[in-house]
Order: C-alpha cells, then structure tokens, then sequence
C-alpha cells in the first residue's frame, strides 16, 4: 500500500501524559500492595524492595516509589527471562529468579515476573524484587560478608516458571520451604510480590480497555522515547571531557586490613555518557563482589541525581548511559564470586561516581555520605529451637551539598530505606534497643557541613545468636569536597560500657544473652571552606549537640560562650585568620579524606 502523501497520526501531549501517570501510579500502587500484605520486617518496615512495569519485550517503562538499586537492576533480569523463555510464555505464566549469575544481584533479592496478555497477545510485564529475611546458607539472613564462594550463601534459583498457565509449581515452592530458615515468611513474602502482579493486571486491563492494545504498545515505547529525548537533552548541555576518581573500601571482611580500590572514568559527549570502571579491583575472596546489574543500577543511580527531577526513570535513560565494567572484578564478578554483602560495593560507587561529577559539575554533587547501609543480621533458635532471623539495613548521613548542610538520620538515595520500629523489632525478636541516637562531632567540616549520623545498641535477650555485620567507611573515611573534611569513620562494639571491645566493620561471630552490640554510622563529608561556614549555624549545632564547643574551635574556629548561647565575634575572626594563614592553601582542596593538620592540632 502506497502511503505516499498521508497525513501522520497526530500526538496527543495530554493523552500521552495521562497515560505515562497511569502507568507510573500502577507501579506505586504495587509497592503500596507489597507493603500492606508482606510479613517480613526487612520488607513492611525497611521497604526494601521493588516494584516496575516493563513492555512485551522486557524493557523497564515505569518504576514504582522504592529502590533505584532494584530498579536499575530489572532490565538485566528481564533480559535473563526472555532470553531462557521467550519463545515459552502463556497466560497465567509466573517466572521466579534470584541467581546472580543469570540476572539476578544477590540471592536475598528475589525477582517475580508475570506476563500480562490481552487476547492472547503479550502486552507487558509486571515486575517485583524483594529482599527475603533469609534463603538458607551458612548463616541466618544469608547475607554474612565473609562468605567465600556462592554456593555457602544460600538458595540459588535459576530463571524458571513459578507458575505455569496459571498452575502453582508445588515442587519449587516445596523446595524453596525446605531450604530456608523461615518458611512461612518467605512464602508470605512471595505472596506479597505475586498480589502486587495481580495488582499490576487488573489495573492494565483496564488501561488497555481505554486505550485498546495497538495505542497502548505505542504509547509504552514513547514514555521510553520520552525519557530518551529528555536525557539527552540535559546530557547536550554539560561540559563535554573525561573525568576520573579513586576510592577505596576498607576490606572484605577475609582479608583485613587489605584495602580494595574503586575507579572510574566518565566520558561525556554530546548527549550521551560512558560510565567505565576498568581500574577497579578484581574480585575479592569476600562476599562484597557486585554483579554487573547491581553496578549498572549504581552508575544510572548517580547520574541521574545530576538531571531535572523531570525525567521519567525508565530504561529510556539507561539507553544513554552506557556503564562498562570488565568481569572478573569487584564490579562485575564472575563464579564462583560471593556476593552476599554486594549491597555495600554497590553504594559506595554511587560515592566513588559522585566524585568524579564533582569534578565535572562542583555546584550539583554532594560529598560522600556515610558509605551505604549498614547491614546487620542476628539469627538462630529460641529455646523451643523455632527460629529467629532479624535483619536490618541502616544508613543516615547524607555529604554536605554546594546548597545545603547533608542530610541527617536519612537513608542513602541508592536504598531509600525506612527504619523499622523499634517497639515492632522488640516485640517481635530476641532484641532490646536500648540506644537510638545521633552522635556527637562525627559530621565532617564544612560550609555546609556533612550529615550527622547515628547509633543504635542491640541487647541480645535470647541464650546464644549469630551476628553479622557488613560495614565500611573504618578506615577510608567519607570524603569531603572543595574545602569540606571528611566525615569520622565508622565504629562497632561488643558490650561497649562495661569495657568491651572495637570490632571489625565487618564480622561474624556468637553473642550470649545479655551482650550489647552497638554500631555508629560514619559522618558525612563537608563542602566548601569550614572556616566560611556561618557562625549562628555552628552555634545552633553546638545546641543541638551535632558538635560540642572543643570542636566548633578546632573545626570552625568558632569560641563560644556556652553559658550565655553566644558566639564571641571578635575571638572567633582573629582565630579564623590564625586558622587560614597556618593552613596555607594556596587554592581549594577539591577532595579531602583526612583534616589539614593546623586543625588537627588546635582540637588537640
């Protein structure tokens, strides 16, 4: 048929917006039905899972309110789906997945698929993660960071159809039950994710009623074209060049004390990217090792923090952003690599990429922050030998940004995690949480200064447990950008008031009814000069307690009279100038992880 002359079909800005809504509203309803049915702690109190829509051919269109680290994360398991059963898919199909090997991230985060047909035609797909309590391994909540290999870390599920036209496969949910510490909550939780698809299809059933299956296959690919054009816009107008950036993660947990590099290199052109982390270390013996999607999840991450709040998030940017990572390293690991603790390496390239836009961009990126979510995991039997497992991911302290002091007691934007309840947590484990706070002259000096962080102590109530704890930020501390000093590292005790002992930041070891084990977050980094930081604002941190007097000298050159709240103006500029002439920079820092030495000293 000659079309020769034809009048195009004309776009509809006002129906194409209603119908992106409706898609990225069906996706949050999703997240809304996962957090009222799920049963888990780690999921109905952390949020830590994740909702998405994906067209016909497994590309990411909307994404619920959760987790950019799932998120980013989908494509890479979708594409592991359609690549084993693409040509094998009905109606009433359910596909399960966890292995990271084969698309997955780590084997807590288990992924739900379901195709969504109209007339026998595969329109879309309804897509679920969610970290599970626990999936069996050596040791309770199967994420210990000192697992060497991945087959100690749990149970390992291939692509497969959960469901086959419509028909549950008892044998993988038999197996799954008999492989895990907490049957009736993992199966919960399944159950969660597989009401969140049933959600997602009574809800696109209708929008393909409205728009009939021809408009809406057409209107998916240009929510993700949409998202195209507006990436590469934004991209059009930054600086073009290269820029690289180093930092380090303390250990793996095996090999203490040997640290691990992170590197990578953006190169921006015209209005596209290239996210490169050869120079990266290789794979560790510990259970830190990312996989590619968990690293590619990172790097969209980061990037799109530095674009307008516009943009639809969907595989549509992921187009114009190309991450590269060589397997066999840290970031991209290959068997038989365990990656149990992946979570941290994930967040902290999040920092480690932060800094090289910084470089490119010095007033859109923060410092770093307290260097991802801290995970700690207490399991085993009660008397009764009926198990426990609680598991909990905290982080709290945001850099300091060109604009703003970093954020306090708020998650890692790579986690987007809540707290859970501290009368839930209590009345549900073998647990007392008898410390919850933020803590005093951790935040790192700044202008704008670094976020404040917190602790948390764990009395254990129960007669003998396992504690796992991945965490970081010991040894190479946050680091503080254009003038800003670091934030002070992490720290983590057993029994810390009746003189017991600093432990590793990552560990796995027995605790004993009555122990107390307490972990303090790392503070944020400062940016800009902590000697232009305005001295009501270093005050108000003095009332809150975010800083105590000694350190509003030593940092700030800030003298205070803490009898009468007031700052003394004409002290504190004749120190400020002492301060400045001792230090000697003859330009700005751009990057600190230690403090200059003429402040070290005046806090001594």
């Amino acid at each position: 048929m000659n079309n020769e002359g034809a009048v195009p079909e004309a776009f509809d800005p006002i129906a194409f917006e209603l119908f992106k809504n409706a898609l990225f509203s069906m996706t949050d309803d999703m997240a809304l039905t996962i957090f009222r049915t799920t049963y888990s702690g780690v999921l109905k109190d952390n949020m830590d899972y994740s909702t998405g829509f994906a067209d016909a051919e497994g590309r990411l269109v909307a994404q619920g309110l959760t987790l950019p680290g799932h998120l980013g994360s989908v494509p890479t398991a979708l594409q592991s789906i359609m690549r084993h059963f693409r040509d094998d898919m009905a109606e009433g199909d359910v596909f399960i997945m966890n292995d990271p090997f084969d698309g997955g991230m780590h084997l807590p985060d288990i992924f739900i698929f379901k195709p969504l047909y109209h007339e026998g035609e595969r329109l879309a797909f309804a897509c679920t993660c969610c970290h599970h309590s626990d999936v069996g391994g050596r040791v309770a909540g199967s994420n210990a960071s000192d697992s060497t290999e991945i087959y100690a870390e749990g149970l390992r599920i291939a692509p497969m159809k959960l469901y086959e036209a419509g028909k549950l496969n008892k044998t993988i949910m038999t197996f799954i039950e008999k492989n895990v510490r907490l049957p009736v909550q993992v199966q919960g939780d399944l159950r969660a994710q597989l009401a969140a698809c049933h959600i997602a299809e009574t809800a696109f059933a209708d929008l393909v009623a409205k728009y009939g299956p021809v408009q809406t296959r057409k209107l998916m690919a240009e929510v993700l074209d949409h998202a195209e054009r507006l990436t590469r816009a934004e991209l059009a107008k930054l600086p073009d060049g290269q820029w690289s950036f180093e930092d380090w993660i303390d250990d793996d947990g095996v090999d203490y004390g040997k640290p691990i590099r992170l590197f990578v290199t953006i190169a921006k052109s015209g209005d596209s990217m290239v996210v490169d982390w050869t120079g990266t270390n290789p794979q560790v013996k510990g259970a830190i090792n990312n996989t590619l999607s968990f690293t590619k999840a990172a790097s969209y991450c980061a990037v799109r923090s530095v674009l307008p709040q516009n943009i639809p998030s969907n595989e549509g940017v992921f187009r114009v952003i190309e991450v590269i990572c060589p397997p066999g390293t840290i970031g991209n690991g290959v068997l038989p690599a365990a990656c149990a603790a992946r979570g941290l390496t994930g967040f902290r390239m999040v920092d480690c990429l932060f800094g090289a836009l910084a470089m490119m961009l010095p007033d859109k990126v923060t410092a770093a922050g307290d260097g991802g979510n801290t995970g700690i995991s207490i399991g085993g039997y009660d008397e009764a030998r009926k198990p426990f497992v609680y598991v909990d991911f905290t982080c709290g302290a945001w850099g300091g940004s060109p604009w703003a002091d970093g954020l306090d007691g708020n998650s890692h934007m790579m986690a987007n995690m809540a707290s859970q309840s501290i009368e839930v947590t209590e009345a549900e484990m073998p647990l007392v949480v008898t410390a919850y706070e933020f803590v005093t002259d951790k935040a790192g000096a700044g202008k704008q200064r670094g976020g404040v962080p917190f602790r948390r102590d764990y009395r254990f109530t129960e007669h003998e447990g396992m504690l796992q704890v991945r965490s970081d930020r010991r040894d190479h501390r946050p680091f503080g950008l254009y003038g800003g000093g670091p934030g002070r590292p992490s720290e983590n005790y057993l029994n810390p008031d009746t003189g017991g002992k600093l432990l590793p930041s990552k560990l796995t070891m027995t605790i004993k009814r009555g122990d107390v084990f307490r972990h303090v977050l790392a503070g944020g980094g400062g940016w800009g000069d902590p000697l232009e930081r305005d001295v009501q604002a270093v005050l108000r941190d003095v009332r809150n307690e975010f800083l105590s007097a000694a350190r509003a000298k030593a940092d700030y050159g800030v003298i205070l009279d803490t009898k009468t709240w007031r700052v003394d103006e004409v002290a504190t500029k004749k120190l400020r100038a002492e301060m400045a002439a001792a230090r000697g920079w003859r330009e700005m820092p751009k990057v600190q992880w230690h403090e200059p030495a003429p402040l070290t000293e005046a806090a001594e």
